[in-house]
């Protein structure tokens, strides 16, 4: 078990990676889209003032790409220091923006190193006018550029780090639940062991062999808890084979004072439930009920399905529910386990008609997968 929450945990990790990385494949396709329609744009462009070499536009949109590229990976590598202050966007932009003065000197070496370069290589002078005038175009062109660039990396990154913290906080709310389902399930293992232990002392000194079949009994009812001591859910049909082996236990002791009715579809055995759900309640029947009346007691459990719904119903003649009740250790833990795993979508209700109690749990219905 241990085993598969740790392949699990390596499998959530892998996914949490790989949704974290979608946002930065997007930004860097935006980009490049963004850069292939200034390319576009700039040799419609010159075709329409009559140039005739195609590669004149692509070396000067190239060149500036080439440029703004290298500071955007830089960006993206470095940004990470910044991270913390998205929840504060001014502080976010102010960090970027000191580096403007830096970017807008490389980035018109660069371009203009690189234009230069090329029209040289090809024999060609690369005109354009003075370089002050130039330089201050470049740089308040540039400014415009990467303010408005830094507005859809924020958006980006804003993205990036809710659906972080998002994720950790749904690993933490697991994190808890599984915790306080752990403790959940150590309520519930020492309350129900006592009381089948309290059972059979009181046989020991009455009737040995029926003790020691408890005993044994008892030993089958462990077996089989142990297969599904680790699983929070599991198939009705292990379910009611638990329950069985309960309800021989405790026949044992009231032979004569108590029937039990099975009304459960074979075709509802898959569906799926919280580990040793219904025992409590029958513990409950034959402690309210059982143990403190005369008359013959009938218990009838029973599951069915109801649009989505799995209906669980534990119902017992011979008690009734006192005014102003509270739950006990077993129906409390039900309704706790209930709650943590399924959250308002389920419910449990005790009712009182014709003489009976029932025990009733609506959930959702989940089924076994092969």
């Amino acid at each position: 078990m241990v085993v598969a929450r740790i392949d699990l945990y390596a499998q959530e990790q892998a996914a949490s990676e790989q949704r974290a990385s979608l946002p930065e494949v997007a930004l860097y396709l935006l980009w490049s889209l963004f850069y292939v329609f200034m390319v576009v744009v700039a040799l419609q462009d010159y075709y329409r003032v009559g140039g005739s070499h195609w590669w004149e536009p692509v070396l000067w949109e190239g060149s500036s790409a080439l440029a703004a590229t290298g500071w955007l990976v830089l960006q993206r590598r470095a940004g990470h220091r910044y991270s913390g202050y998205l929840d504060d966007p001014l502080r976010w932009f102010g960090h970027h923006l000191k580096w403007l003065p830096l970017m807008a000197v490389s980035f018109f070496v660069c371009v203009y190193g690189t234009r230069h370069g090329v029209y040289a290589l090809l024999d060609q002078t690369y005109r354009h006018g003075p370089w002050a005038p130039i330089f201050v175009y470049e740089t308040i062109k540039l400014a415009l550029f990467v303010g408005l660039w830094l507005g859809v990396i924020f958006g980006f990154d804003s993205y990036a780090q809710w659906q972080a913290q998002r994720r950790r906080l749904l690993i933490l709310q697991r994190s808890l639940a599984e915790a306080q389902l752990t403790q959940l399930r150590a309520q519930l293992r020492p309350h129900f062991f006592f009381n089948v232990l309290n059972t059979i002392s009181a046989l020991m000194h009455v009737d040995v062999e029926r003790a020691d079949r408890l005993l044994m009994r008892l030993g089958d009812f462990l077996r089989s808890s142990l297969t599904s001591a680790e699983q929070e859910l599991v198939p009705l049909r292990e379910e009611v084979r638990l329950l069985e082996l309960y309800a021989q236990i405790m026949q044992e002791r009231f032979a004569d004072r108590v029937s039990l009715s099975w009304q459960i579809d074979e075709k509802n055995l898959h569906a799926m439930l919280p580990a040793l759900l219904l025992q409590p309640l029958l513990e409950n029947a034959f402690k309210h009920a059982v143990e403190r009346s005369r008359a013959p007691v009938r218990i009838e459990i029973g599951a069915s399905r109801e649009a989505d719904s799995l209906i669980l119903a534990v119902r017992n003649t011979g008690s009734s529910l006192a005014p102003g009740r509270r739950d006990g250790v077993g129906l409390s833990n039900c309704r706790e386990r209930l709650h943590v795993i399924y959250g308002d979508s389920v419910s449990l209700r005790l009712t009182e008609s014709d003489g009976a109690v029932e025990a009733k749990i609506t959930l959702p219905w989940r089924e076994q997968h092969s």
